[in-house]
């Protein structure tokens, strides 16, 4: 199986994703040939080999002719332009999840419906390049499954449409959520909203580098000067054994017995671990001794995330002690996809053992959503987007 990891020691943007694809091999010819096929006119690109605080790196840009209008579109007109667009149907459906996953991010951010979402920077030509060009290369350099390591955001503030925002900004933290990040104290946006997007829609896993041969490395360049690293991604491209889609990584397990909190507290805690990144938390009721009844609060966790857990369980819950263990997980290897149904799009989770389809899983947040939207049971929606995703793939 021929793997692609992401090494986002320095964060990921658009742009640094197609430079670091181009080191690992893209032929930026046929990219170019390819990319001709989405009917947009008024740009360039250029790829050429840099050095980046003393590293060798490949940049990636996107060219405007000066005359060329900065549009602001909506999803709709994306995907207008994506079906018009002669592209492989892979590439497209890619394309198309990606930008979905963009619309639904910013929906939450903004309080509204994905349809009525404005892309600004990400409905650009540039930005529709990057993210088509980043779906025309996973299936140039033939990558059949892609791990992206924990991604670090930055710190400070960064300036965008709607005036200076914390890092992350909204709309890329709503698309990392529960996604691994890694600790940085680099200044200024690392994770730009449409890296983050490309990487969280193509990623079948997160975790460290996975057991494989490689073959290439391709170093991508961003814009930045960095103050303590690079602004650098890495890309390895290699081979792995047919057992590798057989997931596995370690994590984390935290535990703490609780008899002296009540049930709205735990409540309020578990809520609290999830929004700090927590994988599961869960409660289990338990007797302890002179016979009190009591919960043990287990919390999964990414390595990352110890201190962060460790901070909630401390001050938010009477606990003078946890019990902390590593453990190995075997999972899966997964794809998310999006699929249209009849009642509207829904985001599909897609469980792969051996090359063997396991599990399609709809997500429930979309299913329930188009639900209400539609009046119709939440039950029926799940099991329409079920046979979307089958339909889809049976041909």
């Amino acid at each position: 199986m021929r793997i692609g990891y992401f090494d986002c020691f320095s964060g990921a943007s658009g742009d640094m994703i197609l430079a670091a694809c181009a080191g690992a091999g893209l032929d930026i010819e046929q990219l170019g040939h390819d990319l001709a096929g989405l009917g947009i006119a008024g740009y360039r690109i250029e790829v050429q080999s840099i050095r980046k605080q003393g590293m060798a790196a490949w940049q990636f840009d996107v060219q405007m002719d000066p005359d060329t209008e900065r549009r602001h579109r909506h999803l709709g007109d994306v995907r207008q332009i994506l079906d018009q667009a002669e592209l492989p149907e892979a590439v497209r459906r890619r394309a198309d999840a990606i930008f979905t996953r963009l619309a639904q991010a910013e929906a939450a951010v903004h309080g509204t419906s994905i349809e009525k979402v404005h892309f600004h920077e990400v409905g650009a030509v540039d930005a529709i390049v990057d993210i088509v060009g980043a779906s025309l290369a996973v299936e140039q350099l033939g990558l059949e499954r892609i791990v992206v390591s924990p991604i670090p955001t930055g710190s400070g503030t960064v300036t965008c449409e709607h005036g200076t925002m914390p890092v992350p900004a909204p709309a890329t933290a709503e698309l990392l959520k529960g996604v691994p990040l890694a600790d940085c104290e680099e200044p200024g946006e690392l994770t730009t909203p449409t890296g983050a997007a490309i990487l969280t829609t193509l990623a079948d896993a997160f975790g460290p580098l996975p057991a494989m041969t490689i073959a290439r490395v391709g170093v991508g360049a961003g814009r930045r000067e960095g103050v303590t690293r690079p602004n650098l991604l890495r890309l390895l491209v290699g081979q792995s054994g047919p057992d590798s889609e057989a997931e596995t990584d370690e994590i984390l397990v935290f535990q703490v017995n609780l008899d002296d909190l009540s049930s709205e507290v735990i409540g309020h805690v578990c809520e609290k671990l999830f929004d700090a990144g927590a994988l599961d938390v869960y409660t289990t009721p338990i007797y302890m001794k002179k016979s009190r009844p009591g919960v043990e609060l287990t919390v999964l966790a990414a390595q990352a995330l110890r201190e962060t857990v460790e901070q909630v369980l401390f001050s938010e819950t009477t606990t003078f002690g946890i019990r902390v263990q590593t453990v190995r997980r075997s999972k899966l290897a997964r794809v998310h996809d999006t699929v249209e149904t009849r009642f509207g799009p829904v985001r599909v989770k897609v469980g792969r053992r051996n090359g063997q389809v396991v599990r399609v899983a709809p997500e429930f947040e979309d299913c329930r959503e188009r639900a209400v939207e539609s009046g119709r049971p939440l039950i029926e929606v799940m099991q329409a987007a079920r046979q979307a995703w089958h339909d889809a793939h049976s041909a």
